[in-house]
C-alpha cells in the first residue's frame, strides 16, 4: 500500500527565508479550532478500522470534520470511486455498523458511505468532505482543470457523483447527504507527485480557476443557503512547490479552509535519518533546506493565507530507518534502509509501534519539538500524545484553524493521540 501523502518534490525544493516568530494571541481572540481527520476506504482491510471505531475510540465526538480518501478522477476528467466496494457496496453486520444494525440485502447504499451517513445522525455537527486526488489519484487533474470547459464539466461530475449522490449502479440520489462538501487533494499543481502524474506550468492558475469553479457550484446547489458545502484543500508544505503552483491569496478566498502538509519532511527515502514533522527546524540538521511545521505555515502566512484558515498537519504514523549508525542516539546517521514495518516499509501506525517501545530509547528535541525512538539499529519518528500536546500549544499560539490529521486509524483503541490533539487546542 503506498501512502498518499508522500512528495518526492520535498527532496529537490529549495526553501525560502520567512519570519519565525512565535507571539501568542490574548485568549478572547481565540475562536474554536478544527478538528479534521482523514479516514480512508482502505482503512477496513488489514488494518479492519471501521468507521465505528471512530465511535469506540472516541475519535467522532473530537472532531469536526471528517475526509474521506479519496475518490479518483478519470482520463476524461470525471469523477470515480477509487474503490467501489469499499465506498458502497460492501455490506456491514450489526457488529461493525455505527446504529448497531446489520445492512439488508439490495439496500439502496451500503459500504463506507452508508456507516459515513449513520455517523453524522449520531453526531450531527459533524461535517464530511470526500477527498479528490491523494498521491495515487491526482494523474488527471492537470487536464480536468485546463480550460473553462473541462473545469465546469469536472466539477459538474463530481457534485453529480458525491453530493447528490448519483453512484454508479445505484439508485438515484442513493448517496445523497453523507457528504457537506469537496477536499481536493490535487497532489501537485504545475509540480512532480507520483510518476505519470501530468503536470503543466499553467497548472498555478488553473487550480485557481478550479477551485472558483467549484465554489461556483457549490453555492449554486446551496442556494438560497450561502455558505452551506466546505471547499478545502490539501496544501504542500515544500515553500518551492507552494511558489509553483498556488496562487495562495485568491484560492483562500474561495476555500473554507487549507489543510498544510504538516508530515513527510523525512522518510526512508533519505539517506539519514531526520525529523519528519518537527515544529521547528532542528540543531545541526545536515540534509539542506529546511523543513518544519512555521516554515510551511510562514510560508502561507507570507503570502496572504489568512491565519484562522490555515489548519496544521499532524501524523498518527512514524517513518523508520534500519541499519542507522549509532551515533548522536541515531539522529542524522547513515541508515541501510527502510525499517520493516507491518504495511509498509519505513512507515508503522503509531498504535502499532507502541507496544514495542519498551524496545527502544525514546529521544525528544524540546526546542525543534518533535520526538524519535532508537534502539542502537532501527530508529522510528514519533508522535506520541507528548508530541500532540506540542503541537495542539503550537497551533493554539499561533492562533491558526485548528489541526488535521493523517490518519485517524493510526490511533490506539482508547484514541491516545487525538484526545491529546483535542483537549489542547484552545
Amino acid at each position: 500500500m503506498s501512502v498518499k501523502r508522500r512528495s518526492l518534490a520535498l527532496l529537490m525544493a529549495a526553501a525560502i527565508t520567512v519570519p519565525l516568530g512565535l507571539s501568542a494571541v490574548p485568549a478572547e481572540a481565540h475562536s474554536q479550532k478544527r478538528v479534521v481527520g482523514y479516514y480512508t476506504n482502505w482503512s477496513g482491510y488489514d488494518r479492519n478500522f471501521l468507521v465505528s471505531d471512530l465511535v469506540k475510540n472516541g475519535s467522532a465526538a473530537k472532531l469536526t470534520e471528517v475526509n474521506y480518501a479519496f475518490g479518483f478522477l478519470d482520463a476524461q476528467g470525471n469523477c470515480v470511486s477509487s474503490d467501489p466496494w469499499a465506498d458502497y457496496q460492501r455490506p456491514f453486520t450489526a457488529e461493525q455498523s455505527v446504529n448497531g444494525k446489520a445492512d439488508e440485502p439490495g439496500q439502496a447504499l451500503a459500504g463506507n458511505l452508508n456507516q459515513l451517513k449513520q455517523l453524522k445522525k449520531k453526531y450531527p455537527k459533524l461535517r464530511i468532505s470526500i477527498s479528490l486526488g491523494g498521491w495515487t489519484g491526482s494523474k488527471y487533474f492537470s487536464d480536468a482543470a485546463l480550460t473553462p470547459a473541462s473545469r465546469a464539466a469536472h466539477v459538474k461530475s463530481c457534485l453529480d457523483m458525491w453530493l447528490k449522490g448519483n453512484l454508479p449502479g445505484a439508485p438515484a440520489g442513493a448517496a445523497k447527504g453523507v457528504f457537506d462538501g469537496i477536499d481536493l487533494d490535487w497532489e501537485w499543481p504545475a509540480s512532480e507527485g507520483n510518476p505519470g502524474n501530468v503536470i503543466r506550468p499553467e497548472d498555478k492558475q488553473n487550480f485557481t480557476a478550479l477551485v472558483h469553479e467549484y465554489r461556483k457550484q457549490l453555492d449554486k446547489l446551496s442556494w438560497p443557503f450561502s455558505g452551506r458545502y466546505n471547499l478545502t484543500a490539501f496544501l504542500p508544505a515544500a515553500p518551492a512547490q507552494i511558489t509553483a503552483g498556488f496562487e495562495v491569496k485568491k484560492l483562500f478566498k474561495d476555500l473554507t479552509f487549507g489543510t498544510t502538509q504538516g508530515y513527510d519532511y523525512h522518510g526512508s527515502w533519505d539517506p539519514l535519518t531526520n525529523q519528519q514533522s518537527a515544529i521547528d527546524g532542528p540543531a545541526g540538521d545536515p540534509s539542506g533546506p529546511e523543513f518544519s511545521s512555521q516554515v510551511t505555515v510562514d510560508a502561507y502566512l507570507a503570502q496572504g493565507a489568512p491565519r484562522n484558515k490555515i489548519v496544521m498537519g499532524v501524523p498518527f504514523y512514524s517513518r523508520g530507518w534500519t541499519g542507522v549508525t549509532d551515533q548522536n542516539d541515531g539522529l542524522f546517521q547513515p541508515a541501510t534502509g527502510p525499517a520493516p514495518a507491518t504495511y509498509e516499509a519505513g512507515y508503522e501506525d503509531y498504535r502499532l509501534l507502541k507496544p514495542k517501545l519498551s524496545d527502544f530509547t525514546v529521544h525528544r528535541d524540546t526546542k525543534a519539538g518533535f520526538a524519535w525512538l532508537f534502539d542502537g539499529t532501527t530508529f522510528w519518528t514519533w508522535d506520541d500524545p507528548v508530541e500532540m500536546k506540542r503541537k495542539a500549544q503550537y497551533i493554539s499560539k499561533r492562533d491558526l484553524g485548528g489541526a488535521m490529521i493523517w490518519s485517524l486509524d493510526g490511533d490506539t483503541a482508547n484514541g491516545e493521540l487525538i484526545s491529546a490533539l483535542h483537549r489542547n487546542l484552545r
